[in-house]
């Protein structure tokens, strides 16, 4: 199964999936019964990625996989490419970094943490892209990726060093390492960085989701930006999942504006627009202040339901994204989008032709999604044994981990750290891969 040996370029393809589940092999447990608090209680202001937790906190799925996730919305770079003028990318490309997140809305599980050497490759003819990453580092745990448009249209590149941190009542992963995406047609490259993502009533209540900070998504070449304030929650729940901002010509004058919710969608408006109807909100919401009377208003504000949009939408103003809804049984398999529910799937055109390597091959990760926790627990713990057991006896010989598909190196457009592509990976020639499961 794993196309390692002196093959050339011999091993057979496959074009992605062509028919794709529509469930899990078996429905997610209830974490109900399983104390959080218990384990998590010594780790209060330490980052979780050193810190094992029990795999009943996990989602069926790698981090790596859940990278990939990114891509559900890949249609917005087509759409990018597809127009002559530079603001109405920016506009796409601005709503592809936001939708990149959305995703997240209401997964409370924690993926699997790659192993040193793991890989994970997707093809989606009928998305129009090819994905490939490698977990390049265990401490800190870094994974790169690299995406191509299948008609070379695009490249989007990256690596991600998620610091997850512990606050007693909330679990903080801000995403370090910058994206790109690159469109030769137009000779363009644009970066930017993911806002923090945090999980809340960690210990009792319902979980929840809220994505905050800026993010700025920069043109090289024109010096337009796109800047993002994804706003934290607020007193009564009513900024929850907002995100707004303008996009500037490279001497900062503002060309329209950005408004919407990333669980939701995204639009654009002039941004003289945007300005006074933020003026008259304000306004709005000092009058209701300064009203003795408590409204329902005040009440903390629900997670909003995703096709029950909540976002108060201005005259004039143009929709440039909006979520795919969630299949029916979401829920049910651990609030996974109809993308995500793909992403685990070994389809027999894949055996020999995939590395060794890829995550669909991870026994601790089927073993949870087929419902067999126990079995998933023992595989986990033995993966973690066998990685550490592998990294004493390089000590001892090299000390050194070579990467495979990817070197480390200065970004191009902006000079940041960061992880770029050897190529050859699509050469399907696995030879002499790490045996890492």
């Amino acid at each position: 199964m794993s196309g390692e040996g002196d093959h050339g370029n011999q091993l057979p393809q496959y074009n992605g999936v062509k028919t794709h589940r529509t469930c899990l092999p078996a429905p997610m447990f209830s974490r109900n019964d399983v104390s959080i608090w218990s384990i998590l209680k010594k780790c209060i202001g330490m980052e979780l990625s050193k810190i094992a937790m029990p795999v009943i906190f996990n989602e069926p799925l790698s981090f790596l996989q859940r990278l990939t996730e990114y891509m559900e919305h890949t249609h917005l770079i087509h759409q990018a490419n597809a127009t002559t003028d530079s603001v109405e990318r920016m506009k796409c490309v601005a709503a592809f970094a936001v939708s990149a997140v959305a995703s997240q809305w209401e997964r409370t599980g924690k993926p699997f943490n790659p192993l040193l050497g793991e890989t994970y490759e997707l093809i989606r003819e009928d998305l129009g892209f090819r994905w490939m990453s490698e977990q390049v580092s265990h401490h800190p745990p870094v994974s790169a990726f690299q995406a191509e448009g299948i008609g070379e249209d695009f490249v989007f590149h990256g690596s991600i060093y998620p610091k997850v941190k512990f606050w007693g009542k909330s679990i903080e992963a801000e995403p370090k390492g910058v994206i790109t995406l690159e469109l030769p047609k137009y000779n363009e490259a644009y970066t930017w960085t993911n806002p923090t993502c945090c999980v809340h009533n960690i210990i009792v209540g319902q979980l929840w989701i809220e994505q905050y900070g800026n993010v700025e998504v920069i043109n090289h070449r024109t010096g337009e930006r796109c800047s993002m304030t994804f706003k934290p929650c607020g007193l009564f729940g009513k900024e929850l999942h907002k995100v707004e901002g303008y996009i500037v010509d490279k001497s900062k004058k503002k060309l329209c504006a950005i408004y919407g919710k990333w669980t939701e969608c995204l639009y654009t408006v002039d941004s003289a627009a945007f300005d006074t109807h933020k003026k008259t909100d304000r306004k709005n919401s000092d009058e209701k202040k300064g009203n003795k009377q408590s409204s329902m208003d005040e009440e903390p504000e629900e997670v909003p339901l995703p096709d029950a949009e909540t976002v108060q939408v201005i005259p004039g103003s143009e929709l440039i994204w909006r979520i795919t809804p969630r299949p029916d049984n979401s829920a049910k398999f651990y609030a996974f989008s109809t993308f995500a529910l793909h992403l685990n799937e070994l389809e027999k055109s894949m055996e020999g032709a995939i590395p060794s390597t890829d995550s669909r091959l991870r026994p601790d990760i089927h073993a949870m999604e087929n419902g067999d926790m126990e079995l998933a627990s023992a595989e986990k713990k033995r993966l973690e044994e066998k990685q550490r057991t592998a990294r004493k006896n390089r000590t001892k010989l090299t000390g050194e981990w070579k990467t495979r598909w990817f070197q480390q190196g200065p970004n191009p457009h902006n000079k940041a750290q960061d992880w770029l592509s050897l190529k050859g990976y699509w050469d399907r020639n696995y030879t002499h891969l790490p045996n890492i499961y």
